[in-house]
């Protein structure tokens, strides 16, 4: 990061040394120089019971599925992921998929109404990228489905749970066990 902003710094000269350019400078030259933001919009992460979570972006119109950290951990090491198909309308709790694993092996289900745009083909060469990259939803991340929302999708995510109640909810099953 740091490197970063050496760089910005070293490609946006300082006001100070505009200002004592023998040149004049007329002041809208001053004016035009526009800071830098590395701020973004996160999506709005949410989890199920069942230890699926859902990416929902700004808009409420397109979003990513996967496991969670807890659900990878628990499976243990991932051999074979079964992707949902693509173009296919689920409702909330539909089986899309499933994990095996060397322990056991699970459904994945969806989260929320939806239908699947796109899947991570990655998992099928490389299963264990859930293992390693379980929340990640970025190009060779652990995600399984992208997805496209509607009204009912956006309903179905006021029932999952946000990140602090994930984690109550993932320590009280880790105190059953």
């Amino acid at each position: 990061m740091a490197s970063i902003a050496r760089c910005l710094r070293a490609a946006r000269p300082a006001l100070p040394t505009l200002a004592r350019s023998s040149v004049p400078q007329p002041i809208s030259r001053l004016s035009t120089i526009r800071a830098f933001s590395a701020s973004t919009i996160r999506p709005v992460r949410k989890y199920t019971k069942d230890h699926e979570w859902v990416d929902l972006s700004a808009d409420n119109k397109t979003g990513v599925i996967g496991i969670s950290e807890y659900a990878a951990e628990a499976l243990g090491d991932v051999v074979y992921v079964e992707l949902p198909e693509k173009g296919k309308a689920v409702k909330a709790g539909d089986a899309i998929g499933a994990v095996e694993s060397v322990k056991s092996a699970a459904d994945i289900n969806a989260p929320i109404s939806c239908k699947i745009t796109d899947v991570n083909f990655l998992l099928e060469e490389k299963p264990a990228t859930i293992n390693q990259v379980p929340e990640d939803d970025s190009h060779g991340g652990g995600w399984i489905a992208k997805v496209t929302v509607d009204e009912q999708g956006v309903k179905d995510l006021e029932a999952l749970m946000d990140v602090e109640e994930y984690k109550t909810f993932t320590a009280g099953e880790d105190a059953e066990h």
